[in-house]
């Protein structure tokens, strides 16, 4: 068998900073990792399970490259991640392609797995751990650019909203040790990396106690930050109901800490909110916003919204809507609610409201949306931002592109600048995903 590792991840940035993780294990045990599919020996598809269409793709993507399998005998395929928590036995019953199965609290035990299935037999570990958080392994970075990078700093979630499958296929919060956190931010610095981001399900609940130390989000942003002046931190995501004004004085504090809030809403309607359990309601979500245009007046901020949930009215939409208006939200993730199975939504309430109303409602929210999000990109013309080079533009050679401080994408002519260096710009214009200057 070749040993060559061929990996794919899809879903969340968490899944991401778990394919390196495992990337760094298989290395360890003698794999190297390939781009190219054709010639590994062994295949790793990091799954995502948030919504149906996700596994969807992932379905389509095995029956995709089932002709390697006739083309190799020994190669051999795993589901790892969210999806192979939430579908073990389909996934080894139903699909012949599959020879492992791994969960996301199991990635240490991929060399064991992998050499079961080399015997012949099926391989699987979805035991999800109160412990685990692979906080003594350097992550192989699969990113191309050399300058951002995702930290993980915790794992699992304790928040039970109705919709989502998280808390059952990544399992209970935990947080990682801080000193393990600040060596990998360390190292990253040192190895030429200008941007972290650092990860959890719900960064504001973070907490370590141990070794006579006891620290909270702010306190770790605040070490992150303390790093180097020249690095830049972000972190997601928050959660309205635990984003603190300790943590928002952090972020104002440090001008290496990035002003953007990545803090999901869902709905604007209070009986949705609370049917989807989410712990807080449209007037202390509402005051949790004032907080941070006071607190970080330059900060900007993005959402996550659900239409079409269970028993969702007109009325329901229309105060999502008018949140979305009254948050001006620089940009915001949107969906149709998808119902997951196992979630208390799936086992307690009817999903019932039709499909073509949550697609009608969805498309009115994305266009109310692209006309918000036009309007905070004009209010940036005439302004100088300063810019972290990531690399050239997607359409031209002779751009740079690279993200501000607020995580609005920024392209400017090139130069003489390079990857991983700051620059001032110029916005002289926009389009409706991109800002676009000049250098001064």
């Amino acid at each position: 068998m070749s040993k060559k590792v061929y990996i794919e991840t899809y879903g969340c940035q968490m899944n991401v900073a778990d394919s390196e993780v495992v990337v760094s294990i298989l290395s360890e045990a003698g794999y190297e990792p390939t781009d190219n599919i054709k010639e590994a020996g062994l295949i790793l598809i990091n799954t995502c399970s948030i919504r149906d269409n996700a596994e969807q793709r992932i379905w389509g993507r095995l029956t995709a490259i089932s002709y390697l399998k006739k083309q190799n005998k020994d190669l051999k395929i795993g589901i790892i991640g969210c999806m192979a928590e939430r579908l073990k036995e389909k996934l080894i019953e139903t699909d012949q392609l599959v020879d492992i199965v791994v969960g996301p609290d199991a990635y240490r035990e991929l060399p064991l797995l992998v050499a079961e299935a080399e015997s012949g037999h099926k391989a699987v570990n979805v035991l999800l751990s109160r412990e685990e958080t692979y906080s003594d392994i350097s992550p192989v970075r699969m990113d191309k650019n050399g300058v951002s990078s995702f930290v993980s700093i915790m794992r699992g979630c304790n928040n039970m909203c109705a919709y989502c499958v998280v808390p059952y296929v990544r399992g209970a919060e935990r947080s990682r040790n801080p000193e393990s956190i600040l060596k990998e931010v360390k190292e990253l610095f040192a190895h030429g990396y200008r941007e972290v981001t650092l990860l959890g399900q719900n960064v504001d609940s973070y907490k370590w106690e141990g070794n006579k130390v006891n620290m909270g989000f702010h306190d770790l942003l605040e070490k992150v930050a303390l790093v180097n002046p020249l690095l830049r931190v972000r972190f997601s995501t928050s959660h309205p109901k635990d984003i603190s004004d300790e943590l928002l004085h952090t972020i104002a504090r440090h001008e290496n800490i990035c002003k953007h809030i990545h803090l999901p809403a869902q709905s604007g309607s209070n009986p949705i909110l609370k049917l989807m359990n989410r712990e807080y309601s449209r007037e202390g979500y509402m005051e949790r916003v004032s907080a941070i245009r006071t607190i970080i007046p330059e900060c900007s901020l993005s959402t996550d919204m659900i239409t079409g949930f269970c028993t969702e009215t007109d009325e329901d939409h229309k105060e999502s809507l008018s949140l979305m208006e009254w948050g001006g939200f620089d940009f915001a993730y949107m969906f149709k609610y998808s119902e997951r199975p196992g979630t208390k939504a799936a086992r307690k309430y009817k999903d019932d409201v039709p499909e073509n109303i949550k697609s009608a409602r969805l498309s009115e929210m994305i266009s109310l949306q692209n006309k918000i999000s036009a309007k905070s990109k004009k209010k940036d013309i005439g302004m100088v931002f300063v810019v972290l080079v990531e690399g050239f533009s997607k359409r031209s050679g002779e751009f740079l592109s690279g993200r501000t401080s607020q995580n609005k994408v920024v392209v400017f002519p090139s130069g003489n600048y390079q990857r991983g260096e700051y620059v001032k710009v110029l916005i002289e214009k926009c389009t409706s995903a991109t800002l676009i200057g000049k250098s001064i």
